[in-house]
């Protein structure tokens, strides 16, 4: 007889639980809201992606609502065909005008802009510079591409420089290069150097492509992102991608640059001319999400408010924070058995923030994430670091008994 085929699946699943290195995946029961249920059990979410504290936001519901009643469940195709509805256009539309930008394109997700996008911008004949750290979706985008590959290190622009000067010696020359980085780093919480790189970039003719996920809502005016925090335009950054599951609290990626740009984007992107449209209810929300952004400048505000408090506090406490500048906040640990025991201790204190380790970071470098979220409350994050404190000294990484 010959072996099941399949058998791979199992075996492999079991070598990871084996290992400890499978997600347990925990139940949300309801909203993310500061306070929420997991698994039965009330926590205080303290690892979403939720900056503003939008995913429950009233304008969204109410936007979501009424799009369903004025525009049905779903689109029914892709956008190329027939599934381009007036609301997507208007969300496009809405966004641009939030990025000072010619024009934007939404896609299914953020994922889905790297994978699709990064591929058609460079080929066989081109050269791709990535930083070390950079985003799972963007190194499946670039070995998607076939372009030459190189890679520098972590925000470190001499070292870019280095690469670049290289590639300018090929003979024969690249057709393209573009140059690709995370803004915000999303294990570290610490910023690129993007003024620094487009300057480089622009000086060997070389494109920019940065992935703002986690700078929009956060950094910039208004929230704008990181294009914004460092007063750069669209002639130094040429792509800015981001996307709507984060801060703004919805689903969906988007790309925002020239109109050529865009242009291109949808006219050669396979994960956007064959992906089906967003619902109606998820680009109402969206563009809901844009408008919360300008109307309440002060949850962009408050969520740096409690950045700098909980980061002050967990320091002064003893623990090791990083490097992080931005709400990403980091609790280094060092071994994923620590990393996951805090997480489980914290769990059962009430407080939901779960490990990061190998293979998601080096190992040695586990951690416990926390990401700040503007509809906390003081108090609440006085309960979190008090968890964290009283935990901390259980397990020997802070000062205790």
């Amino acid at each position: 007889m010959s072996r099941d085929p399949t058998s791979f699946l199992g075996e492999e699943y079991r070598a990871l639980v084996s290992s400890d290195l499978d997600w347990k995946i925990r139940t949300l029961q309801g909203p993310s809201s500061p306070w929420c249920q997991i698994d039965g059990k009330k926590v205080l979410m303290l690892c979403s992606n939720n900056y503003l504290g939008l995913t429950n936001h009233p304008a969204l519901k109410k936007a979501a609502t009424a799009a369903v009643a004025s525009h049905g469940a779903g689109s029914g195709s892709v956008r190329a065909i027939a599934g381009n509805m007036d609301i997507h256009v208007r969300l496009e539309e809405r966004l641009a005008h939030f990025k000072r930008a010619e024009a934007s394109l939404v896609y299914q997700t953020g994922y889905a802009v790297n994978s699709g996008l990064i591929p058609q911008l460079v080929g066989e004949q081109d050269l791709v510079v990535s930083d070390e750290l950079n985003h799972g979706s963007i190194i499946d985008g670039v070995r998607l591409s076939r372009a030459e590959r190189a890679v520098y290190k972590h925000a470190d622009t001499a070292d870019l420089e280095r690469v670049l000067a290289e590639a300018e010696k090929r003979s024969p020359a690249y057709r393209r290069i573009l140059v690709v980085t995370d803004g915000v780093f999303s294990m570290d919480g610490d910023i690129a150097p993007l003024d620094r790189i487009a300057r480089l970039a622009q000086g060997h003719g070389a494109m920019v492509y940065v992935d703002d996920a986690h700078g929009e809502g956060v950094l910039g005016e208004g929230g704008r992102g990181i294009v914004s925090h460092f007063n750069l335009d669209r002639r130094q950054v040429q792509v800015e991608m981001g996307t709507f599951s984060k801060a703004f609290g919805v689903v969906g990626g988007h790309v925002s640059g020239s109109r050529d740009l865009v242009d291109f984007a949808y006219n050669k992107s396979r994960t956007w001319l064959l992906s089906g449209s967003h619902p109606p209810a998820v680009a109402a929300a969206c563009i809901a999400a844009i408008d919360v952004l300008e109307n309440e400048p002060e949850r962009v505000q408050t969520l740096w408010k409690h950045t700098r408090h909980f980061k002050r506090s967990m320091s002064d406490l003893g623990f090791d924070i990083g490097k992080s500048e931005t709400p990403i906040t980091p609790v280094m640990v060092g071994e994923a058995e620590v990393a996951k025991k805090l997480s489980s201790r914290l769990y059962e204190e009430g407080v939901f923030a779960l490990p990061i380790i190998f293979p998601m970071v080096a190992k040695g470098k586990a951690r416990i994430r926390t990401i700040m979220n503007a509809a906390l409350t003081k108090e609440d994050l006085d309960y979190a670091i008090g968890a964290f404190e009283k935990i901390g000294k259980e397990l020997s990484l802070v000062a205790g008994r």
